[in-house]
C-alpha cells in the first residue's frame, strides 16, 4: 500500500470484504438478466434490496417508456421491452461535498448457442481465481464492484463530506434507455465512473455505434427458371462490398486515443436475412449491422456518410439504379463521449488505483464500443470507465472474469471515493 493512504482511506481498504465479493457476484450471474426481460426488472429489485441493507437512500422506480421514447434526445432501443425499472442509491447527505456517480448496467445479451459453454451459462462455474458466466464481465463483476466499496466505506463508518450515488441501469445492451431515463428523472452528480470491463485501462473516451439496416430488392422467381428473376442475394454483394472499403475509408485517421486497436471504427454487418421460400429466388435482403462513429463525430454525418455509399453502390449497378436500397436506422444509436482532456478525474482514478496496487497508474485509452459514457458526458457530467474483466470475453461463451481484479477495483473505487468526495473532519 502506498504511503499517502491516509488513515480514514486504510481503514475503508480493510473492510473491503473479498469472500463477499465472490459470494455476491455468483448471487448475480445466476439471474438471467437478458435486455428486456422479465429477469432484469428482477434484478433491480434484488439490487434495491443489496443498497438498502448498506444504509443508502434508495430511489426504485417504473419508468414510464412512452414519455421516455417521445423525449428529445431517446437513445434508440432493439429489444422489446414492456417496463423498465431505474434504481439509484445514495449515501446520506451530511455536508457540502461533491457527488461521484458509481454507474453500471444490469443487463446482459443472450447466451447464444448452449452447445458453445461449458455448462449453464448462468450457473457460475469456478476454476480457481476466474469465474465463468453470462454477464461475469459485462458486467456484474462491475455491480458488485460498486456494492463492495460502498460497504467498505459504511463499515468503516468514514463519515462523507459529500456523495457516492449509484446508478444501475436498464438496457445498456441496447441503447441506453435507462441511463437516459435516470438522468431524465435528475438523478445527476459531479463526476462518474462507470464500472464497465476496461482491463486495466482507464477508457476516458468512448466511440460510438449506429445500427444500421439495408433493405436490397430482387425479383422473385421459380427456384427452377432463376433467370427469369434477380436474386436479392446477388444484388445486395456489391453493397456488402462497397461496406467494405467505407470501413477501410474511415480508419484511415485516428484519435491517438483509439490508437491501439487494429481497427478503431468497425462498420460490420450482423445479420442477413434474405427469401422466404427455398425454391424461390428471393425478392428481399435485409442486412442489419453496426457503424461506428469516430470520436467527437457527429452521428448524423455518420449516418450521411454510410447512406451515400450504399447510393453509390446503387447507382453503379444495372438492377439497383432503378429500384435502389433503402437504408434505415433502427435499434440502438450510440454517440461517441469522452471526458474533456486534462480533468482531474483520470488523475484522481488512476492514482488511487496506483495506491491500491503500489505499481504504476493504469493506462489511459478510448474504447471502440458505445456506452453511457455518452449519455452522462452529454449531460454535462465528466465521466470515464473503469471496471474489472477485459471485454474481449464479452458476448462470447467464454465470458470471464478474476476475483483478484474485482478486489482491486473495489478497493480502488473505495480509494476514489473518498478523495472526490471528502470526509468530514474527525472521520
Amino acid at each position: 500500500m502506498a504511503a499517502g493512504v491516509s488513515a480514514v482511506e486504510a481503514a475503508a481498504l480493510a473492510a473491503v470484504d473479498e469472500a463477499e465479493v465472490a459470494r455476491l457476484l455468483r448471487e448475480l450471474l445466476v439471474v438471467p438478466s437478458v435486455t428486456g426481460s422479465a429477469a432484469e426488472s428482477d434484478l433491480q429489485h434484488v439490487l434495491a434490496g443489496h443498497l438498502e441493507r448498506r444504509g443508502l437512500d434508495v430511489d426504485l422506480w417504473s419508468m414510464d417508456l412512452a414519455a421516455l421514447r417521445a423525449r428529445p434526445g431517446f437513445p434508440g432501443g432493439e429489444a422489446p421491452r414492456t417496463e423498465a425499472w431505474g434504481l439509484v442509491g445514495g449515501t446520506p447527505r451530511r455536508g457540502d461535498g461533491p457527488t461521484l456517480i458509481l454507474q453500471g448496467h444490469v443487463d446482459v445479451v443472450p447466451p447464444g448457442d448452449p452447445a458453445r459453454w461449458e455448462g449453464d451459462p448462468f450457473r457460475p462455474r469456478v476454476a480457481g481465481d476466474v469465474v465463468y458466466a453470462r454477464g461475469a464481465c459485462d458486467m456484474k463483476a462491475g455491480l458488485v464492484a460498486i456494492l463492495g466499496a460502498l460497504a467498505a466505506i459504511r463499515a468503516a463508518g468514514v463519515r462523507l463530506r459529500g456523495q457516492v450515488a449509484a446508478h444501475f441501469v436498464v438496457s445498456e445492451e441496447d441503447g441506453g434507455l435507462g441511463a437516459f431515463g435516470t438522468l431524465e428523472r435528475g438523478h445527476t452528480g459531479d463526476a462518474c465512473v462507470i464500472t464497465e470491463p476496461t482491463g486495466g485501462a482507464l477508457m476516458t473516451a468512448n466511440a460510438g455505434a449506429l445500427t444500421f439496416r439495408v433493405a436490397v430488392p430482387g425479383r422473385a422467381a421459380h427456384g427452377s427458371t432463376p433467370y427469369e428473376g434477380v436474386s436479392a442475394v446477388d444484388a445486395y454483394l456489391p453493397v456488402h462490398r462497397a461496406l467494405a472499403r467505407l470501413e477501410e475509408r474511415r480508419n484511415t485517421r485516428a484519435d491517438p486515443l483509439m490508437a491501439g486497436y487494429p481497427v478503431p471504427y468497425p462498420l460490420s454487418v450482423g445479420t442477413v436475412r434474405a427469401g422466404d421460400w427455398a425454391s424461390s429466388v428471393p425478392d428481399l435482403l435485409v442486412a442489419e449491422g453496426r457503424l461506428g462513429v469516430r470520436l467527437g463525430e457527429d452521428p448524423a454525418g455518420a449516418r450521411a456518410e454510410l447512406e451515400a455509399c450504399v447510393a453509390e453502390a446503387c447507382a453503379a449497378d444495372p438492377w439497383l439504379r432503378s429500384r435502389p436500397a433503402v437504408v434505415t436506422w433502427p435499434g440502438g444509436q450510440f454517440a461517441s463521449g469522452r471526458l474533456p482532456a486534462g480533468h482531474p478525474l483520470a488523475a484522481l482514478v488512476g492514482g488511487a488505483c496506483a495506491d491500491v496496487t503500489g505499481g504504476p497508474g493504469p493506462p489511459e485509452r478510448g474504447a471502440p464500443y458505445g456506452s453511457d459514457l455518452r449519455l452522462y458526458a452529454g449531460a454535462g457530467i465528466p465521466t470515464l470507465q473503469f471496471g474489472p474483466g477485459d471485454v474481449r470475453f464479452a458476448h462470447g461463451p467464454r465470458e470471464q472474469v478474476r476475483i483478484g481484479e474485482i478486489v482491486t477495483v473495489t478497493r480502488a473505487l473505495v480509494l476514489a471515493a473518498l478523495r472526490v468526495v471528502g470526509t468530514e473532519r474527525g472521520a
